[in-house]
């Protein structure tokens, strides 16, 4: 939801916190802002699926879309296949053993659990059935050498940060957060939940967060939002964490 507080328009977060967009709509400005509604914002998705069965909408019952609802239903990987050079390469775990061949690092992100290719993993002269069998995550990936990284368990040193530094930022009121704001909270992914954290450095180019509580598959290339209470002050795009 936009709300005019008579000095200057706020992105709220939507009433549903399963269907609320502010982290995709971060980055909207007050021009953009001041000629912005948002009819539904107020609204959980059940009411809005009762308010259209009553006014009989003919998609009044229709599913909802998951992934990315505007290339249809159809295979992520097959998508991307027909814009993005396919280069295979090798998979290594974190003590540099070959596991395997990837398909192209385009075709996968950080945390992601599905679809590595690879099993379990056996120690030289382990005993049967006394391999690793954790599950494999995907932890970092080499562009230089081509190389994918996978780590075994969910809470794998790899996979947690505790700082990020996000560039190409984008703030609703123009400025942003000043050093030392309190209650100010960050999403790394949508759907998370406002995770608490500091802002230890900010200029118009970067801002540095640092995080109490380590953060799980932090990813380049995806977006930070910062929060206070309901209000999306903005973000950036993650450059790098660690």
């Amino acid at each position: 939801a936009a709300y005019d507080n008579g000095q200057r328009f706020e992105l709220l977060k939507g009433l549903d916190p399963l269907k609320d967009q502010s982290y995709f709509l971060h980055r909207l400005n007050q021009a953009q802002l001041s000629k912005t509604m948002f009819p539904v914002g107020e609204l959980p998705k059940t009411e809005v699926r009762r308010i259209a069965a009553e006014i009989k909408l003919p998609n009044a019952k229709k599913k909802d879309s998951t992934g990315i609802c505007f290339i249809g239903e159809r295979p992520f990987r097959e998508f991307l296949n027909r814009y993005l050079a396919n280069e295979p390469g090798l998979i290594k775990d974190d003590r540099g053993r070959k596991l395997g061949e990837h398909v192209g690092l385009s075709f996968y992100t950080l945390g992601q659990r599905k679809g590595i290719g690879i099993g379990g993993v056996k120690e030289k002269g382990a005993p049967r059935g006394g391999g690793e069998h954790d599950p494999w995550f995907v932890a970092r990936k080499d562009m230089a050498t081509n190389t994918l990284y996978v780590v075994q368990g969910h809470d794998h040193p790899w996979l947690l940060q505790h700082t990020l530094v996000a560039d190409d930022l984008s703030w609703v009121d123009g400025r942003g957060p000043a050093l030392g704001a309190q209650g100010v909270g960050a999403k790394t992914r949508y759907r998370q939940a406002d995770a608490p954290c500091s802002v230890d450095a900010a200029d118009v180019k970067t801002i540095s967060l640092r995080f109490p509580d380590a953060q799980w598959a932090v990813t380049p290339g995806q977006s930070a939002v910062l929060y206070q209470g309901d209000v999306c002050l903005g973000g950036g795009v993650i450059a790098s964490a660690a």
